[in-house]
């Protein structure tokens, strides 16, 4: 079977429709010798007869139509094809895998993912909830495209933008002693939460780890009271009375309801930034130049 070459198989719908191998020619743009022989060769190959010729032009014969209606069809598939490609090319279509951390997703991730997509219908998002190491680690090993995660971590291997902007705060119970502290609009420094027991958060995970190099900065420790893994689990046990917590800016919503007191925490340490990180040595596709480029755009720095 003769492999199957395009041009030549728009020059076999071109002498359908014109009859003629002149105008043909002169529609692909090659000379009538060349059409001429193109099709004898192909005739050959596929030992059957396309056209028959008369004075008065061509015209396919049985076999020829038959060849003519495959001809069509594959080339429209080719196409198709063509377009498809286009479209992961320029980032309509294709997949993301996104890693992120639960902080990510209380701040403005889920609102700039419906927006990507929004814009980009065709693209397949998958989301894995995890720790910042452990992002970083699915980026190394080509589990993520993409992570949102936090600042303190080596990022040598990564190439790394602002996605959002966030400050820790510390939160109490209005009976709590640390509350008499607190005033509106104010910050509180570290060492007035630092006597107190605590309800901790994620061990090893980013803010447990600011938390600590800050506590030993001041040759100070945590008074762990107890640990949760949820930033709502730890919002109902300092509700509860356990102790005082700690949370990101970009999870304040999760005090509505409560009569929790805060304050966001004055030192400079305490002003954070949620990275959008990818491996450097790894290909950028279309869908993640979008998605960092959208996110991007809508970043807005605190000033």
């Amino acid at each position: 079977m003769a492999p199957f070459d395009s041009v030549t198989a728009r020059l076999i719908l071109l002498l359908a429709e014109t009859g003629s191998i002149g105008r043909a020619a002169e529609r692909e743009g090659i000379a009538s010798s060349a059409v001429s022989r193109r099709v004898s060769d192909l005739e050959a190959r596929l030992g059957v007869v396309l056209f028959d010729r008369s004075a008065h032009g061509v015209k396919l014969t049985k076999a020829g139509e038959a060849y003519a209606d495959g001809c069509r069809t594959v080339l429209r598939s080719i196409a198709d094809l063509d377009a498809i490609m286009a479209d992961f090319s320029s980032g309509s279509r294709g997949s993301l895998r996104l890693a992120c951390t639960g902080s990510a997703l209380t701040g403005r991730l889920p609102e700039l993912l419906a927006k990507f997509a929004g814009k980009y219908p065709g693209i397949e998002i998958a989301i894995r909830e995890m720790g910042a190491a452990k992002a970083l680690m699915a980026l190394d090993e080509g589990q993520a495209d993409v992570a949102i995660v936090s600042d303190n971590y080596d990022f040598t291997r990564f190439d790394i933008r602002p996605f959002e902007d966030e400050r820790v705060w510390v939160l109490a119970p209005p009976e709590h002693p640390l509350a008499e502290k607190i005033e509106p609009r104010k910050a509180l420094a570290f060492e007035h939460a630092l006597p107190y027991p605590i309800v901790g958060i994620h061990r090893t995970g980013s803010l447990d780890r600011l938390l600590s190099e800050a506590a030993e900065e001041q040759g100070k420790t945590l008074n762990e009271a107890l640990r949760v893994e949820s930033f709502p689990a730890l919002v109902r046990m300092v509700e509860a009375g356990f102790g005082i917590g700690f949370l990101r800016s970009t999870s304040l919503h999760l005090l509505a309801g409560t009569d929790l007191v805060c304050a966001p925490l004055a030192e400079p340490w305490a002003m954070r930034q949620l990275l959008v990180a990818r491996r450097k040595s790894s290909p950028l596709s279309a869908a993640m130049k979008s998605f960092i480029a959208l996110a991007g755009e809508t970043y807005l720095p605190n000033t």
